[in-house]
Parts: structure tokens; C-alpha cells; sequence
């Protein structure tokens, strides 16, 4: 797995829209940047996924992206999701994702289901 920032979609209602591709990502990200880690947990679970995770949401992107950053910086591997859909479209993440840009980090998509995707 490359490393960088990982923007990974995740099922609005059945679990069983996420991708494999998108489960792989978040089993070998070295963390996940989740917008609530206990709505996360409820993924996590159901796909044993056990990368360890940090919260990064509205209340506290301020502080917690310049940390992300950093790591990314390292060397290390996010990958960031929201509680249902695609970071950074209509929640939290676009902090991180203009940071990561601005830094020069390589920002990948991994897809999961959306509404365009669905008959």
C-alpha cells in the first residue's frame, strides 16, 4: 500500500455496500481518521477491522489535522471516513484533505457504494 491520505467512502445504511477494496484500505492503513470513532466501531466490527483510529470532526479538525499531517509527513498511511458516505463531500474531512494537499501529501480515492452507483 502507497502511503498518503486515503479518502475512503463508506455505506450509507447496508453494510454490505462497502467495497472490498475499501475494507483492504482500512485494514492496512496505519490509522484511520474517523469522523466518530463509535459509529466507526459498529464498521469496524462487522468487518474485523482493527486499525487503530483517532476522531477528526468539526469540533476538533483545528487541532487534530496539523497532527494527521505530520504523520503523513512520516511516512504513515490514513485513511479518513466519515459516518456514512464520502469524507469531505457533505461532512467533515475537507480540513484534512486541503492540509494534505497544501503539504504535498498524495491524496487516493477508495470508493465504497454511493447513490450515483445504485439503481
Amino acid at each position: 500500500m502507497q502511503t498518503g491520505l486515503y479518502i475512503v467512502g463508506t455505506p450509507i445504511g447496508n453494510l454490505s455496500d462497502m467495497s472490498p477494496r475499501a475494507i483492504e484500505t482500512l485494514k492496512n492503513a496505519d490509522l484511520i481518521a474517523a469522523e466518530d470513532t463509535r459509529v466507526f466501531a459498529k464498521l469496524a466490527s462487522h468487518f474485523d477491522i482493527k486499525t487503530p483510529r483517532v476522531a477528526c470532526h468539526d469540533h476538533n479538525e483545528r487541532d487534530v489535522v496539523p497532527e494527521l499531517v505530520e504523520k503523513l509527513q512520516n511516512g504513515m498511511t490514513i485513511a479518513a471516513v466519515s459516518d456514512a458516505g464520502m469524507p469531505a463531500v457533505s461532512d467533515p474531512g475537507f480540513r484534512l484533505v486541503r492540509a494534505a494537499r497544501t503539504a504535498g501529501v498524495p491524496e487516493r480515492i477508495t470508493s465504497s457504494c454511493s447513490r450515483t452507483t445504485q439503481p
